[in-house]
Order: C-alpha cells, then sequence, then structure tokens
C-alpha cells in the first residue's frame, strides 16, 4: 500500500481491530450500562472465544482494552492464546451515562422524559445527570484510541472497548458529526477495521459477524 509520491503508507499507518466487548445480561435485558461494571453473560463468553479463534491467523502486536470486566474478558480470550498482554485503558470506557445507568429505554422514558428527548436528538452537550455529555465522550475515546494507534506505526493493534466508544470511532473515520442520526450496526464481538495516521481515521472494515454464524448458547 503507498501513499501519493510512492511513500509506504504500510509504515506511515497503523492498522486497528476494533471490537465491542461480548454480551452482558444488561446487553440482553436493553439496559443501559455506562460505566457499571457488568461481566460477561454465557453468550459474551462464547463469542469472546469465538473472536479469539477469527483472530488466531491475525499478527497483533499489542492488545488494549477498557478497563471495565466486559471489555477486558474479551480482550483475554484473544490475548491469552497470542501470548499478548492486555493493557487497560480508562480512557476507552463506555459514556458514563448518570442516573441513566441500570434502566431500560422505556424506565428513562417514564421517570425522565425530557431528558430521553435529548439523548433521543444526540443533543451534543446534552449529559443525564452526573453523566457525560456526547461531546466530551466523542473527544475522550477518540483521542485515547489516536495515541495507542501513534505508538505503534506500521503495526497492528487490537483495541476493545464499547458499543458507544467504536461509534464514535466509525464517526471519526467516515466523518460523520455526532450529532447525526445512526443507521450503521454494530454488534457484540464482531470484528470492525481502520487505519489510522497522521490524519486521522480511515473506515476499512465494519461489523464482521461472520465467526458468530454459528448456534450459540
Amino acid at each position: 500500500m503507498h501513499a501519493e509520491g510512492g511513500a509506504d503508507l504500510s509504515a506511515a499507518a497503523t492498522r486497528v481491530i476494533a471490537v465491542r466487548h461480548g454480551q452482558t445480561a444488561w446487553n440482553a435485558a436493553l439496559r443501559i450500562q455506562g460505566h457499571t461494571d457488568i461481566p460477561l453473560d454465557e453468550r459474551g463468553r462464547w463469542q469472546a472465544a469465538r473472536l479469539a479463534q477469527a483472530l488466531a491467523h491475525e499478527t497483533v502486536h499489542a492488545v488494549y482494552s477498557s478497563d471495565l470486566q466486559r471489555a477486558r474478558d474479551t480482550a483475554r480470550a484473544y490475548a491469552a492464546g497470542a501470548g499478548l498482554a492486555v493493557h487497560d485503558v480508562p480512557g476507552l470506557r463506555e459514556r458514563r451515562f448518570g442516573h441513566f445507568e441500570g434502566l431500560s429505554f422505556d424506565d428513562i422514558e417514564r421517570h425522565w422524559p425530557d431528558d430521553a428527548r435529548r439523548w433521543r436528538r444526540r443533543e451534543p452537550d446534552f449529559a443525564p445527570g452526573d453523566g457525560e455529555s456526547l461531546r466530551d465522550f466523542h473527544h475522550r475515546c477518540v483521542a485515547a484510541c489516536a495515541a495507542l494507534a501513534a505508538r505503534h506505526r506500521g503495526q497492528t493493534i487490537l483495541v476493545v472497548a464499547h458499543g458507544g466508544v467504536l461509534d464514535c470511532l466509525y464517526r471519526a473515520a467516515t466523518r460523520t458529526s455526532v450529532d447525526a442520526p445512526r443507521s450503521w450496526q454494530l454488534g457484540n464481538a464482531t470484528v470492525n477495521r481502520l487505519l489510522h495516521t497522521d490524519a486521522g481515521f480511515t473506515l476499512v472494515g465494519w461489523n464482521d459477524e461472520q465467526h458468530l454464524a454459528d448456534d450459540a448458547p
């Protein structure tokens, strides 16, 4: 792969394999997790094992994860077989949802209808209770991932995080604004590929779920 002027882009770019953690019981129940530290459920552990198999042929130089256990345990499923350490990065945590955490969408609509409306509209500066605004969250997680990628020019890294984090990376790579409606899928433990250079992120592939095609528990 070459850039303009014949320069070798592979030496300047970092290949990023970005993965959302496996399923949790709160995912299945459609409850908001945020910073609440929920473990993988049985299906999530199966997804993590399948992910490890799917990436077994990849040459990965470093593994980074959110420090929440649902992401860390998904990352460890791959790292254990690859002989790599998992490096915790708090900047890769899910958005902090304040008083939304632990609640279903219906609960939020019932208790905080005005907040629910602002959330659905993706107002960039809206923060639920003592939570985090969309604008601050986007800046935090994209900057964290970009800093990791900058350490590994010409290499491949695995980044395991959360649905909101990967949504921000997709928007950064496609130059989509934070308040634009979401029109792309993002399943648990799917494989998503990006390149990172000094110009930012570029999208390569998204929501690859072939390794999850078999029947899960």
